[in-house]
């Protein structure tokens, strides 16, 4: 195997487990700030970055906070 291919292949085994672990995060609720920094950097470069409480914070508003006394 050519060492071109081999590092290819490396940087394409990185980028799938990138992809796995993000995944993961969402399946069990956990928000993703790096993946958010980087969004609000670049499509929205005129707001202020929430800090990473804050973030949390409005995350888990977004998921539990809409529910009216319910359970399910």
């Amino acid at each position: 195997m050519a060492s071109g291919s081999f590092t290819g292949l490396m940087r394409d085994a990185e980028k799938a487990g990138r992809y796995l672990g993000q995944a993961m995060r969402l399946m069990v609720g956990q928000p993703d700030y790096e993946v958010y920094v980087a969004h609000a950097k670049t499509v929205h470069p005129d707001r202020p970055v929430m800090s990473y409480e804050d973030f949390f914070r409005e995350r888990q508003q977004a998921r539990y906070g809409s529910r009216t006394g319910r359970c399910c």
